[in-house]
């Protein structure tokens, strides 16, 4: 008998192709009802119920309650984590959609990777944060570096995000379209948080899309140096 976590389970999960449209829908980070999945993954809701009773069985999906409406979000970070990392694997493989969209240079330049930011942007915030030493990068390992609180916190970072708890404060999350990494973590989280409330951004309804404004870009690209490090 074999040890060890059992891989297969989670593989035959996402081996359906409207259970893996339903991940990708919560990856926005927003919970959805079983009717809103059913139609991201193409089929009835009857099915939907029986696809989202799996998922939840198996770990990926959680339910949450709200007076007679059920809703259903990504049981956690590291799901999301899964999804963007198999994303990048499919890419490489040459496994794309045939119909690509007309979102997807705007999902490739900015988007929501469950609570952070991804894409293009947000791999150059995290080069950014790190060359001027505010986040140390040891070989993948992320942490705050000298005056690292500080300069997060001025940013408009709460200091409780700071703080280590069940979700590590520093995380390097790979980015499918990027293939390097983007920062996740609860400073992750915090810090797109803050760029929603400067203004510079918002999310667009009902995708992934992180969509800025001219002022708004150029103040992330001051901040970040995003020029130098391109």
């Amino acid at each position: 008998m074999r040890d060890g976590p059992d891989i297969a389970r989670i593989g035959a999960l996402l081996g359906d192709p409207a259970r893996t449209h339903m991940l990708t829908a919560l990856m926005s980070g927003q919970a959805l009802t079983a009717g809103e999945l059913a139609r991201e993954g193409g089929i009835t809701a009857q099915t939907a119920s029986s696809h989202l009773a799996k998922l939840a069985d198996g770990g990926l999906i959680t339910l949450r309650k709200q007076g007679r409406c059920v809703y259903f979000a990504l049981a956690s970070q590291e799901v999301a984590e899964l999804m963007e990392s198999l994303a990048g694997l499919a890419a490489i493989a040459g496994h794309r959609r045939t119909r690509p969209g007309p979102r997807d240079p705007a999902m490739r330049r900015a988007r929501v990777c469950y609570d952070h930011l991804a894409g293009e942007l947000g791999v150059a915030m995290l080069d950014g944060l790190t060359a001027v030493g505010v986040i140390e990068d040891r070989g993948g390992s992320l942490s705050l570096g000298e005056g690292g609180a500080d300069f997060v916190q001025s940013f408009g970072v709460p200091a409780e995000a700071l703080r280590a708890g069940r979700r590590p404060v520093c995380k390097a999350c790979l980015d499918w379209s990027e293939r390097r990494s983007h920062l996740a973590g609860a400073l992750g989280a915090a810090m797109l948080q803050a760029i929603y409330a400067k203004g510079w951004a918002r999310r667009l309804e009902g995708g992934r899309v992180v969509a800025f404004n001219a002022a708004g870009l150029a103040a992330f690209e001051r901040t970040f140096r995003v020029a130098q490090a391109a």
